[in-house]
Formats: structure tokens, C-alpha cells, sequence
């Protein structure tokens, strides 16, 4: 059975306090995005996970497709999968691709082996895993909220943009970033910003990782000036970077010398 599980896009991100457990409280919007891995399981007889495309930091063994099996594995019974996972989502991206396959993976398996574990299960169990799993469940947009794992459904469409995102040779760990930020109370509510035309979303929306991103690795600051400057009408980092996107009423041409480019129709 093969599936495609996509990334995502952060539209604003408000760090809006640390908490007693060491982790931070945010407020942002998740936006599913068709950029997309390939991933298939098959029932075998020897468990094993195979991993191509772009080149991950991590072992086979710690990729976050097999935590979801081994997971799924100990509530359920489940055969042994040969599992195949082709990377294209650049990893250390914030379009949460790691996220994105161990999510898939809990719902491929659930279909695959006909377990009929209900969503609301599986984003409890997809929450063991990453803040951002569960929103890969039903992978619909949402304003996010806690530490990126509480949501609530928002009624967006991008599905007139063209989405360009360009990551550079460039990596920003999530600790790193949020070890860089200031928590603060967010001026603008998210809630509002269905009600406001793309192209003013500038004046109004914020990623509060990006000026301490920025200073520390112009060349990605760089890149967002850029996509304004070839006609977005509106440009952002994604979550903790270091990707940036654009979105574009109309596709463009233009090349990022050792960037990774991707260029896709929202729905």
C-alpha cells in the first residue's frame, strides 16, 4: 500500500510563553501543502525500513516512520511491513516532513492491517510522538495551540496561490531557535485572519523566530526579501526555519543558486 504525506506551511507563530516542563506554548496556523514523500508498507515476513531521496542526519533505525510502527505495533497486532520511504521534503526545513511520515505511517498501517483505530486514537498516539504529528491525522488547516498540538479547525483556502518554498544549504535546530526567542503576548489573533486579503497578511502576521533567525543566517532572510521582491504577496519562514515560502498569484521564474525549490498549486 503507498501513500504521499506532505508538509506543511506555519502562517504566523506566536511563542507566547515557556512552561514548567521545559517546552514552550505557541499559537500558529498549520497549512497542509503538497509537497509530498513517498511511503509503502507490505506484509512480510522480516520487519525492515528502507530510506532513498534526499539524505537524512539520522539512522534508519531512528527515523520517526519506524517510532510510529514500533508504536503501533505495541497497542495492536500487527504483521511485520516492509516499509519504503523516498524523501523530498528537506528535513530541518520547519515544513514538518518527519511529523508528516509518522502520521502516514499510523494511518497506512491502520488501513493496510484494516485496524480500524478511529482519528481521534490515532492523534493520541501520533502526539507521543512530535508536537506537530497529530495535526497530520486529518491534515486540514488549523490554529494550532499548547506546544503545537491542540487545534482548532480553521476555514482557509490558498487554492488560487502558487506556493514557492526555498530552503538554503542552511540548517536552524528547533532548540537553537527557541534558546534565541523572547516569549510575548501576540498583538494579532489568528482567528482573524481568514477575513484579510493575502496581500495585506504582512502588516499583520509575524513568525516570532524570524529576526533571531535572520541575524544569526542573513542568507535566509535574504531568500524571503527576494520573494517579495519577484512578487509575493506574501513571504514567511516556516515554523522554525530554515525554509522560507512564498505565495504568488501567478507563477514565476527565477533561480536560488544551492537552494532546494519547490513550486506547487495550493488546494
Amino acid at each position: 500500500m503507498l501513500c504521499f504525506p506532505n508538509a506543511k506551511i506555519n502562517l504566523g507563530l506566536h511563542v507566547t510563553g515557556k512552561r514548567s516542563d521545559g517546552f514552550h506554548n505557541i499559537e500558529t496556523i498549520f497549512y497542509p501543502v503538497p509537497l509530498k514523500d513517498a511511503l509503502e508498507a507490505v506484509i512480510t515476513q522480516e520487519a525492515s525500513f528502507k530510506q532513498t531521496g534526499l539524505k537524512l542526519n539520522t539512522p534508519a533505525e531512528d527515523n520517526l516512520v519506524m517510532k510510529a510502527y514500533n508504536l503501533i505495533s505495541q497497542k495492536q497486532a500487527v504483521p511485520p511491513l516492509e516499509i519504503y520511504l523516498k524523501k523530498a521534503i528537506p528535513s530541518e526545513a520547519g515544513l514538518g516532513g518527519g511529523s508528516s511520515d509518522a502520521a502516514f505511517t499510523l494511518k497506512l498501517i491502520n488501513d493496510l492491517c484494516n485496524l480500524q483505530i478511529p482519528d481521534n486514537r490515532l492523534e493520541k498516539i501520533a502526539a507521543s510522538i512530535g508536537a506537530d504529528c497529530p495535526f497530520f491525522i486529518r491534515n486540514t488547516p488549523v490554529i494550532a495551540t499548547g506546544t503545537g498540538n491542540v487545534f482548532k479547525p480553521l476555514g482557509l483556502s490558498l487554492r488560487d496561490y502558487i506556493l514557492y518554498i526555498v530552503k538554503p544549504p542552511v540548517t536552524v535546530s528547533t532548540k537553537e531557535a527557541y534558546a534565541m526567542v523572547t516569549p510575548q503576548k501576540p498583538v494579532f489573533s489568528l482567528e482573524e485572519l481568514p477575513a484579510i486579503p493575502v496581500p495585506e497578511w504582512k502588516n499583520v502576521l509575524v513568525n516570532d523566530f524570524e529576526q533571531s533567525v535572520f541575524n544569526k543566517y542573513p542568507v535566509i532572510g535574504e531568500i524571503k526579501d527576494k520573494l517579495y521582491a519577484l512578487g509575493a504577496d506574501y513571504a514567511s519562514m516556516s515554523g522554525s526555519g530554515s525554509a522560507i515560502f512564498g505565495l504568488f498569484p501567478k507563477a514565476i521564474s527565477s533561480s536560488f543558486p544551492k537552494c532546494f525549490v519547490w513550486r506547487g498549486k495550493l488546494r
